[in-house]
Order: C-alpha cells, then sequence, then structure tokens
C-alpha cells in the first residue's frame, strides 16, 4: 500500500537515463513517488540494441511495445512482438529482450514491486551515461537490486 496521492506524469518528462548513445531511458514513476509499489521507464532502443541475459530475483517486469519489433527470450521460449505486445518476465526467470527491427523501438517497461527498478534510479543519480560507469559500480549495483547476470544477450 502507499500514502501516494497520485502523480500524473506528462509526455516528455520524466528524469532521462543515457543508457548508451541514442538509448534513452526516460523514469516517468519511480520507486518513491509509488510507495515501492512499481517503477515505470519508457525506453528508446535503437535497432540491434539489446539486453544480457538475466534474472531479477525480488521483482516481476512488464514490458509493453509501444513501437518497432522486439523479440524476448522468456525462459526458453523466444517470442516477437510488435506494437501493442506485452510480455510478463515473472521474478527467478532468466530474460532477455533484442530490438530485432530496422528502426529505434519504443518500450515501456514496469517493475513490481519497485525493488528492480531502482536499479535504473541508481543510475540515472550518478548523472552520466551508463556506458562510462566502471563494471564494478554496475556490479555491486546489480547485487543491491538482485540482479543476477546469466550470460550476454542470447538472441
Amino acid at each position: 500500500m502507499t500514502d501516494s496521492q497520485g502523480i500524473v506524469v506528462p509526455p516528455g518528462e520524466g528524469a532521462v537515463l543515457d543508457m548508451s548513445p541514442g538509448r534513452a531511458a526516460a523514469l516517468k514513476l519511480q520507486s518513491g513517488e509509488t510507495g515501492e509499489s512499481i517503477m515505470v521507464f519508457e525506453e528508446a532502443a535503437p535497432a540491434g540494441t539489446a539486453t544480457s541475459y538475466h534474472i531479477h530475483h525480488n521483482s516481476d517486469e512488464v514490458a509493453y511495445v509501444l513501437s518497432g519489433e522486439i523479440t524476448f527470450k522468456i525462459g526458453d521460449t523466444v517470442t516477437v512482438g510488435g506494437a501493442g505486445a506485452c510480455a510478463f518476465m515473472p521474478r527467478g526467470i532468466a530474460h532477455a529482450w533484442k530490438n530485432t527491427g530496422i528502426e529505434t523501438g519504443r518500450v515501456l517497461f514496469m517493475y513490481a514491486p519497485a525493488a528492480a527498478g531502482k536499479w535504473f534510479e541508481d543510475l540515472q543519480k550518478l548523472h552520466r551515461p551508463v556506458a562510462s560507469v566502471d563494471a564494478e559500480e554496475i556490479a555491486a549495483i546489480h547485487r543491491r537490486y538482485q540482479w543476477e547476470i546469466v550470460g550476454p544477450s542470447p538472441l
């Protein structure tokens, strides 16, 4: 339960995290604004963008494809989703995604509870591109929020 009175984040607003050149994540609802119940961000992912194969041990993740073609690997299942596709990645299950389209894709991500999403909030507070953050510092943030990197992108 949250003491929040509610919040509306207008289009184009929200703290922005520079994941890598051309890959911005706009933090729409941060954990402190929702009483830790949910964290939401919108990511612009250029063609070819992919995540590592990883596990969140303390949060479920939902991805809603706004535009583009995103391929998801959840456990042993691989599925391609276009605009309107919605993926559920339960805590404890290895997963990854990749923009397999030819255009920049836009995806709305949600973490519930907000624990795993705090990874993005902590990186945003560093005020520098994720690509420039020391690997050990990123690994420490992974451990703090119970992210486990299983391996490189399988997609």
